[in-house]
């Protein structure tokens, strides 16, 4: 087996899994040493909101804003590496980053923190690639997908008191974007082709023996 390979192996399930163990982590020092990480979130068009960019995606308000990030970004971010290992860290960093830098620029003036935004990116993304790049396996994946977390596409909308509809929206329109930037990386859908054997020449296009062919010069 490929050193290539084993690695991405070890991304499918090592990345997810240290994610979601460092947002626990944080979430616990919170608890533990009793401090209020809220205000490392993104506050909106402020110089001090700045860092949120960067940090919203590992802070969290309470155990269940955490619980129901964590299931999504295990399976979102495992199917990131497992099917676009190519651009899986490109899509999962710069994703993150433009997607709180969105936030930062069309949001409440509020703080806005938790992994949702990059759920939402990781969500569209695959979704829209498995469209674009028309690979049945990747269909199925998005298939899969909304079926699963269908009822996601709504809170994109500020349906919801409380809940940061700017961020999913913002994770939303960077994974579409990402999918159409790097539709032709990644896993790509291949037409496969029969290689020009010495049998070729005995017959025409559609696969008839060609006139004056001798049958005894076919034989293998």
């Amino acid at each position: 087996m490929k050193d290539e390979d084993i690695q991405l192996k070890k991304d499918i399930i090592t990345v997810p899994v240290l994610y979601i163990a460092l947002i626990w982590l944080i979430y616990w020092i919170e608890i533990y040493f009793g401090c209020n990480f809220n205000s490392y979130g993104v506050f909106p068009r402020t110089f001090d909101g700045l860092p949120g960019i960067f940090c919203t995606h590992f802070i969290h308000s309470d155990t269940n804003h955490l619980i129901n990030n964590s299931i999504p970004l295990f399976v979102l971010t495992s199917s990131l590496f497992l099917f676009y290992k190519d651009v899986a860290w490109k899509v999962l960093i710069y994703g993150a980053v433009l997607t709180g830098l969105l936030t930062w620029i069309i949001a409440r003036p509020a703080y806005h923190i938790g992994a949702s935004g990059v759920v939402y990116l990781l969500f569209s993304f695959i979704s829209f690639s498995g469209i674009i790049r028309k690979h049945y396996r990747l269909v199925a994946i998005a298939m899969v997908i909304i079926f699963l977390y269908g009822s996601m596409v709504w809170y994109i909308l500020p349906i919801k008191e409380g809940m940061s509809w700017e961020g999913h929206l913002s994770g939303f329109l960077v994974g579409l974007i990402l999918a159409f930037s790097f539709k032709s990386k990644g896993l790509v859908r291949t037409d496969y082709e029969f290689s020009k054997t010495e049998f070729d020449d005995y017959f025409d296009e559609d696969g008839n023996l060609k006139e004056n062919v001798n049958l005894e010069d076919v034989q293998d």
